[in-house]
């Protein structure tokens, strides 16, 4: 199989689409943009990258290995069998659901995935936020099953990068909503944009890499509506552009709170969700959406809930106020 890595050729296009964004933004949507933000960004990027590269061979070498006990065998000639290609991209974006949903749910990988929801502005640099401690926080373990099952690392990889490339495009409030059936199996930017949100309405949801349909099977889809406006950024806003707090904040906080608790807290400080406290102190995600439930009332809520009458997938549509 050919050395061949899409990222590499989807960069030009990325840089590209940030421009013309940029360009509509100026005049449409001036607050998308902060330039500290976006420098911001685009280092996340950057050292990602080189994070990438210097725990990438580590990886694949600890895959090739598992390969070996794999369930099923394509043959030597794996990358040949055709219908393979698109079971293993849904499965991967199957496993990228639970990985995602996990990172929400368990302070431990939270504390990696959290750079990716830092950023109060939401546009397309925001999606190059991505981890530096990715291989430190063991996330590649959610791809250790399709190894297993006999899909080849590179193929996995493969298939992986369209999936990251096809996240990037989402990251825009510059594109409304996308035809009805489209929206109903698709991850779109109006769906991405209710899972970078901090309203206790939208919190901890739509999990989806590319098919939402996993959110709509697992309970976890929240539509974007007219009444909620999006606030982006994490419920604990960082307040700075510093790039190494942004980076390591989480796993500072960690540190901190264990060497704090008493013995028997400290491991759930790793392992509950971000926020829990042994002593009632935060919230989690569950508990504020409880509270501003109980705040609204159920009919009020049922209202909220309604999704925005709009198909038309109208680029530089005004979102609903």
């Amino acid at each position: 199989m050919p050395d061949f890595s899409p990222i590499d050729f989807a960069v030009p296009f990325f840089v590209a689409l940030v421009l013309i964004e940029m360009i509509w933004a100026r005049r449409r949507r001036p607050e998308s943009y902060e330039p500290r933000d976006t420098l911001t960004s685009l280092a996340f990027g950057l050292g990602s990258s080189v994070a990438g590269l210097l725990t990438g061979g580590a990886v694949l070498a600890m895959s090739l290995w598992l390969y070996q006990f794999r369930l099923f065998d394509f043959g030597d000639e794996w990358w040949s069998v055709w219908w393979a290609w698109p079971l293993c991209f849904v499965l991967d974006d199957l496993g990228y659901y639970v990985f995602h949903r996990f990172a929400h749910r368990v302070r431990w990988f939270w504390a990696s995935h959290v750079n990716h929801h830092s950023s109060q502005h939401y546009n397309l640099s925001t999606a190059l936020r991505q981890s530096w401690t990715g291989f430190f926080a063991l996330s590649f373990i959610f791809r250790i099953p399709l190894t297993l099952l006999g899909f080849h690392p590179a193929m996995i990889l493969f298939v992986g990068a369209f999936n990251l490339i096809y996240q990037f495009w989402i990251h825009t409030e510059a594109i409304g909503r996308m035809p009805r059936w489209f929206e109903a199996v698709m991850n779109t930017p109006s769906h991405h944009r209710v899972h970078h949100a901090t309203n206790p309405l939208y919190l901890d949801r739509n999990y989806a890499g590319t098919f939402i349909v996993w959110d709509r099977m697992f309970g976890t889809f929240q539509a974007e509506t007219d009444s909620e406006r999006i606030r982006y950024g994490i419920v604990r806003q960082l307040g700075t552009f510093n790039l190494l707090w942004s980076v390591f904040h989480e796993w500072v906080g960690i540190a901190q709170d264990m060497w704090r608790a008493p013995w028997r807290h400290k491991l759930s400080y790793l392992l509950r969700e971000p926020g829990w406290t042994h002593d009632g102190s935060r919230e989690t995600s569950d508990m504020i959406r409880a509270r501003w439930l109980q705040s609204r009332g159920a009919a009020a809520v049922s209202e909220a809930e309604k999704p925005v009458p709009n198909d038309n997938p109208i680029a530089g549509q005004e979102k609903p106020a």
